[in-house]
């Protein structure tokens, strides 16, 4: 974990370091046979629906590290995870329309990420 962020308070609920890398491990593997699934899917306009939502999620998902870890706006993270947690959703009810198993693989990632929202809450607050 960069400098900057090993010097920040953290609220008693920060999961150590370790467990960040397995997490996400697991979450990506997830989003990807999720992904995998819409696409393999016959071509239509629910389809190109879920997969445009997905990529957008993924952008966002991207650019909040950016955001807390490079620019270190933990205001402006939160403000930008909230956005993920919506396009995740989003995505999720898309994929459902096209294959109902892709939407359920994507429950751990939002439930990750509505966590890792309230951990930007909490260390914005502390800090």
């Amino acid at each position: 974990m960069p400098i900057w962020y090993a010097s920040l308070a953290k609220p008693g609920f920060n999961p150590p370091n370790q467990l960040f890398g397995p997490v996400w491990t697991v979450l990506y593997a997830l989003m990807a046979v999720a992904v995998w699934l819409i696409w393999r899917s016959p071509a239509n306009r629910a389809r190109s629906r879920a997969l445009t939502l997905f990529c957008v999620q993924l952008a966002l998902n991207l650019a909040w590290s950016g955001i807390f870890f490079v620019g270190h706006w933990i205001g402006v993270a939160m403000a930008e995870i909230i956005l993920l947690w919506l396009a995740i959703l989003m995505t999720m009810v898309a994929f459902f329309v096209v294959r109902r198993d892709a939407a359920w693989l994507m429950i751990p990632y939002l439930a990750w990420v509505f966590f890792a929202g309230v951990l930007n809450w909490a260390i914005w607050g502390l800090n």
